[in-house]
């Protein structure tokens, strides 16, 4: 048994040499950190085989061990350390390898995770790519429906100005002129060039509160205020509307049903379904809003008799700028209430939709309870 004094002196060199070989290792990766995987590997394994040895040759001189003796040990040790290194440099040739096929996944037009096999890291990341890579195609293609939308918006908004403008210039011409001279259709020319500017601005109210929706500024002031509240504010406010075009208009919610909204801007949401079913709704029809609790949940209903939507437009109802077609004959405004009407329910935690149902379209809204 070797006494205990001379194991910590063999411990101490033994590892004072394991210290020096691991020092030199250490720099030398330092210097190719930025070369293959696989030559740093094969380091690593040198650097085992060197620590091994020089402990060895430093315990078989203090223990005075024969030359027969060292050399036997030593053969096994570099026999050992010449087989453990090419395993690291084969293990570093498939890494390398692994990494070849994934960077060419990566550079290919659309990023598919290889079908040959990778180590547990490299899958991992392959897969994060694959997700990462269909985030990044459906932001792209939310981006182009979004481009499409606003060249949508510019195009209707230029004819929408372009209209009304003409007229007013007309107008004002013809006043300006003296062509117009008597009293009646002066004062007939006067009013007709307010309710003009009075569209205009109001689209100019909808293309601003568009915009903060759309760039996220929309602050909200919550209050608790009943719902009956505020449907009925909606329907006050549209009944001039559907009694000039003979639509029959009402509203029916249990008082007292409170949610915590910001009354104004969705009151605004509220008004813009309302008037939107009542410009597509014929003479003697009739526009319809109920209010309920279900499912945990505030649902206010829109349902009215434009004679239905299309399928295949359904999913554009809330875009901006669409007006649809066919049985939703535009009329009026630059098509963006509904769009700002989903604005206002997402801001609020909630969910809009539309269906057909009965002899028109069923607007929902959808909104969270106060806890």
């Amino acid at each position: 048994m070797i006494p205990f004094p001379d194991l910590l002196l063999v411990v101490f060199y033994a590892a004072l040499a394991a210290l020096v070989v691991t020092a030199v290792a250490l720099g030398v990766l330092r210097l190719l950190r930025a070369r293959s995987v696989a030559i740093q590997l094969g380091v690593v394994a040198a650097a085992t085989v060197l620590a091994t040895v020089s402990g060895i040759l430093v315990i078989s001189f203090l223990m005075l061990i024969n030359d027969h003796d060292r050399s036997v040990v030593l053969t096994v040790v570099v026999s050992a350390g010449l087989v453990a290194t090419a395993v690291s440099v084969l293990l570093g040739r498939r890494l390398v390898a692994a990494n070849r096929v994934l960077v060419e996944a990566v550079r290919a037009d659309r990023f598919q995770a290889p079908a040959a096999p990778l180590p547990a890291e490299l899958a991992e990341l392959s897969r994060e790519l694959e997700a990462a890579y269909d985030r990044l195609a459906e932001a792209h293609r939310r981006e182009q429906a979004l481009e499409a939308s606003r060249r949508e918006l510019v195009a209707w908004v230029s004819h929408d100005l372009r209209t009304p403008l003409a007229g007013l210039r007309a107008m004002a011409e013809a006043l300006e002129d003296g062509v117009v001279a008597d009293g009646g259709t002066v004062r007939r020319y006067h009013g007709r060039i307010r309710v003009e500017v009075e569209r205009l601005a109001e689209m100019v109210d909808d293309l601003f509160e568009l915009s903060r929706i759309h760039a996220g500024a929309l602050r909200l002031s919550r209050q608790r205020v009943g719902l009956a509240d505020l449907v009925a504010e909606a329907v006050a406010g549209a009944e001039a509307l559907a009694r000039a075009k003979g639509v029959r208009i009402s509203g029916d919610v249990r008082a007292g049903l409170p949610v915590h909204v910001d009354a104004g801007e969705l009151g605004r949401a509220l008004r813009n379904l309302v008037v939107n079913a009542i410009r597509h709704t014929p003479s003697d029809g009739a526009v319809e809003i109920t209010g309920e609790v279900s499912g945990g949940e505030a649902r206010v209903t829109v349902a009215d008799a434009c004679g239905g939507i299309p399928e295949a437009d359904l999913p554009r109802v809330f875009d901006v700028a669409f007006r649809g077609e066919a049985a939703r004959t535009p009329g009026g405004g630059a098509g963006l209430g509904l769009a700002i009407a989903r604005g206002i329910v997402e801001a609020h935690a909630g969910e809009i939709g539309v269906a057909n149902a009965g002899p028109g379209c069923r607007f929902e809204v959808r909104l969270p309870l106060p806890t």
